[in-house]
């Protein structure tokens, strides 16, 4: 007998079992991949950052007596009437039709009772959304499906999308499943005709003109809300830059962590910047104008903890934005489903086909069986209890780092773990006084 000791099988890293399963599918069917959520792969983030909790040479904060102030108001520029939110985290865009009705008023209800905002998305303003949302952000997207002028007197800020962190340079996707009789009343389509977006606005091609848009939005709105512009993490140097320069009250900067409705999946893991990499530029191109706390800055895209939520204002943002979290607070890919899920091919915490309508928690579908398994009241209190804790977190990180609001933290509180991350963050190696390509040893 051979008694020759066996190599054992080895997969590749390159040719990875993913990786292999994704050719044979693309070579079967001759069509890319089209998936929901952001970007699944590794790569630098906010846990590669720790916070230096006040010792000897800083103060702590007395948790029970001491108060750590958590408001942001949002417009302060221009606008005359800015919004004022309690706490510094606001619910991202997200369009009914990628969402179902109760989901929308579940995200409203949710908002309002923590004290923030939450926004609109492609395809308009619905009803539910309005009047369960004391603050609701408008967007005004590429597409202008469901654009009416009136829903933007009637919103609260108006947010000009110029770009996505999951598909910076692309335009969003609605397939056809989705498109019921309602969705495409309001967006002005056929029933059951996929749809996909602009990637850039039909009436301007830069920004000179996207200044222009934004004094017409002003006058329309009598000078009283709010202009955001919303860039997808590429170039956020030069693009917050240039949004100041066009007259934004508000730049919200969304990273590749960024969640999307559909999309193809090679957008979602190879087009764009991680959160992480896209604060410091943005914040930088603020302080170089003179602009940084004048014009407020929201950051989102792969937002999950108060710890986050610490770290990017410590960093200098001004609030936050979540949009997948809020989702799975909602009750997305939620483990009761999982029976379901795996008829679906997936499982529950890996389910992202949002654009085939057969979500079993009824939140990223418009079929009217699956829909009404979502209570909106009972979500949108899972939703409040959530962002409570983002706070309380929040709070007891500022606190621990001396800080009587949150703003008041600062990259001076930071350290980083990876030489990557302090690059990207602009603080310093745990241990160390370098920050690599500044200073120090």
């Amino acid at each position: 007998m051979d008694k020759t000791p066996q190599t054992l099988p080895r997969d590749s890293w390159t040719f990875s079992p993913e990786i292999n399963a994704e050719i044979r599918r693309a070579a079967a069917t001759g069509i890319y991949d089209i998936r929901g959520g952001g970007a699944k792969r590794r790569m630098p983030h906010f846990d590669d950052l720790l916070f230096l909790g006040a010792s000897m040479s800083r103060y702590p904060l007395e948790g029970y007596r001491e108060k750590c102030g958590t408001g942001v108001v949002l417009g302060t520029r221009f606008a005359k009437k800015p919004i004022e939110l309690k706490i510094p985290v606001t619910i991202a865009g997200m369009s009914f039709g990628a969402l179902s009705g109760r989901a929308k008023e579940a995200l409203g209800r949710g908002a309002t009772m923590a004290g923030t905002s939450t926004t609109t998305g492609d395809g308009g303003m619905t009803d539910e959304e309005r009047g369960h949302s004391e603050k609701l952000v408008y967007q005004y997207l590429p597409s202008r499906y469901g654009m009416n002028p009136d829903d933007l007197r009637r919103a609260d800020a108006i947010e000009i999308v110029v770009g996505q962190g999951a598909k910076p340079g692309g335009g969003g996707m609605l397939l056809g499943q989705k498109i019921t009789e309602r969705v495409a009343g309001m967006r002005n389509l056929p029933v059951g005709i996929d749809q996909r977006s602009a990637c850039r606005h039909p009436d301007w091609t830069g920004p000179d003109d996207l200044e222009i848009k934004i004094l017409e939005i002003r006058e329309i709105t009598n000078w009283e809300k709010p202009i955001y512009i919303k860039i997808g993490g590429a170039r956020p140097y030069y693009d917050t830059a240039l949004a100041v320069k066009a007259g934004a009250d508000v730049v919200v900067l969304d990273g590749m962590q960024g969640g999307t409705a559909a999309t193809q999946d090679v957008f979602i893991e190879h087009v764009g910047q991680p959160t992480l990499a896209c604060i410091r530029p943005a914040v930088q191109a603020l302080q170089d104008l003179g602009m940084h706390r004048k014009v407020q800055l929201i950051v989102s895209g792969g937002i999950r903890t108060g710890a986050d939520v610490a770290k990017a204002l410590a960093l200098g943002a001004d609030a936050v934005s979540i949009g997948t979290a809020a989702l799975v607070a909602l009750g997305e890919n939620d483990p009761k489903w999982a029976a379901e899920y795996t008829k679906l091919g997936t499982t529950a915490d890996a389910y992202d086909d949002w654009h085939e309508g057969k979500d079993p928690a009824g939140i990223t579908t418009q079929d009217p069986a699956l829909m009404t398994r979502l209570d909106p009241v009972e979500a949108a209190r899972r939703l409040r209890n959530y962002l409570a804790v983002l706070t309380l977190e929040a709070q007891t990180i500022a606190r621990a780092c001396g800080k009587s609001h949150v703003h008041n933290l600062e990259p001076e509180d930071l350290c980083a773990l990876t030489i990557e991350a302090a690059a990207m963050a602009g603080v310093p190696l745990a241990g160390t006084s370098w920050i690599p390509g500044q200073t120090g040893f």
